[in-house]
């Protein structure tokens, strides 16, 4: 698996994916949120627990991601779109070229190569992307047929203790159709190890994805969720991540806006409690113009929980007329939780606009102070908080095995934790 194994006298062997929700464009490396590094016992045999519900006619041939790609550059060329989109340009002097840092250069040479399967990317980054193919092995394939409407699936990846248990999926929805899909990552039976999901999403023109994602592993367990999306012509993709459990947590999603109108918006939730480790990396890059990408995340730091996001814009030359915007809430309910925001936007294109913020809320003393006068302590405050995302996780989750796999992460964090749905 790519990966690199590290080992020391006073531990046991240790494998490390590295460059891990990698920013595209780095900041300063002294804040220490530019990427990070997953390391798991190397010990962790590959051994997918997946369930799959979806009807025969929706599963799809291998490859068809791949084809699906081809057929989309091929397009793109034959109406010379995919040159028009470099953010390097062309000049007749190469002096009057504009010095261009690491990323700005980078970026060009995959544009200068035409080739949509280089600039196709996951949100984790290639090492994590090769890791989680390989411990799933064969991929599941969601195909629709053109005009096809109402298409639904549901995948379920079960922890395995001691193992490494993974789904590759590949979502492919053919022009004007419309497919919702639904992720769970749970562990029901007690044990450790690494469960996680490898998702490829290409929207053809005027199709419509739904992307529904649930993490409601116990602490002993690392979550590793990653996702690149395509998007044609007029496509709209939808992408929902609550995250709740899981020791560490990492999560990360790329999106390619490659044709005219299409749009993405990404709404995350998000829970950290104990001693829990949340990661985050979001990238949608617009190349088509008038493309439009929103991107909104809410959540709760408890106790001596982290959490980094990271979210990046990429405004790419020729996407004219397009807009993006990226927000989050975060409530940090005790003292000891760290919150990392890092909005990005990256502008290589003069008609556009985005937009960024973060608002970042604590618990007063005085609102502690007022709780303990009605009889609650801070613990009893805290989770309050914790409740309210959990109930409101059970009450949106897609189906009954989601839902169930919420209520019983709740019931692990609070005693008296019942599920009450409407």
């Amino acid at each position: 698996m790519a990966a690199t194994p590290a080992a020391s006298a006073n531990a046991a062997p240790t494998i490390t994916l590295h460059h891990v929700n990698a920013m595209p464009a780095p900041t300063w490396h002294r804040l220490r949120v530019n990427e990070t590094g997953v390391e798991f016992p190397a010990d962790l045999r590959a051994e997918p627990d997946v369930q799959v519900e979806a009807p025969q006619e929706l599963l799809g041939e291998p490859g068809a991601f791949e084809t699906a790609l081809k057929r989309l550059e091929a397009h793109l060329k034959s109406t010379g779109e995919l040159a028009a989109a470099s953010p390097a340009g062309a000049v007749a002097d190469p002096l009057d070229q504009p010095a261009l840092s690491a990323f700005q250069a980078a970026s060009a040479t995959v544009e200068a190569s035409g080739s949509l399967e280089r600039a196709f990317e996951t949100g984790m980054g290639s090492e994590a992307f090769a890791y989680l193919r390989e411990a799933a092995g064969e991929p599941v394939v969601i195909a629709t047929a053109p005009g096809q409407q109402g298409a639904r699936a549901a995948v379920r990846v079960r922890g395995v203790d001691g193992a490494a248990s993974a789904a590759a999926v590949d979502v492919v929805a053919a022009e004007g159709s419309d497919v919702s899909v639904s992720i769970a990552l749970d562990s029901p039976e007690p044990g450790a190890g690494a469960v996680g999901c490898s998702l490829r999403v290409f929207a053809g023109r005027d199709a419509r994805v739904s992307i529904t994602s649930t993490q409601t592993l116990d602490p002993a367990w690392i979550a590793l969720d990653d996702t690149g999306m395509m998007l044609d012509e007029r496509a709209r993709a939808d992408v929902r991540h609550t995250v709740l459990g899981a020791g560490q947590s990492y999560t990360g999603l790329a999106g390619d806006l490659r044709g005219e109108e299409a749009k993405v918006a990404v709404d995350t939730r998000y829970l950290g409690s104990g001693a829990r480790e949340l990661d985050f990396n979001y990238e949608l890059r617009h190349h088509g113009a008038k493309t439009e990408s929103a991107m909104n995340a809410n959540g709760v730091l408890a106790g001596a929980s982290s959490k980094t996001l990271r979210g990046t814009i990429d405004f790419v030359r020729g996407c004219k007329g397009a807009s993006g915007q990226e927000v989050e809430t975060v409530l940090i309910a005790d003292e000891r939780a760290a919150n990392r925001t890092v909005p990005v936007i990256l502008c290589g294109e003069d008609d556009v606009a985005g937009n960024h913020g973060a608002t970042i809320g604590h618990v007063r003393p005085e609102q502690l102070l007022y709780l303990a006068s009605r009889g609650l302590s801070p613990e009893a405050a805290e989770q309050l908080f914790l409740r309210a995302t959990l109930e409101e996780a059970a009450l949106s989750a897609p189906d009954d095995a989601t839902r169930a796999g919420v209520a019983r992460l709740g019931r692990a964090l609070l005693e008296d934790f019942e599920e009450e749905i409407a």
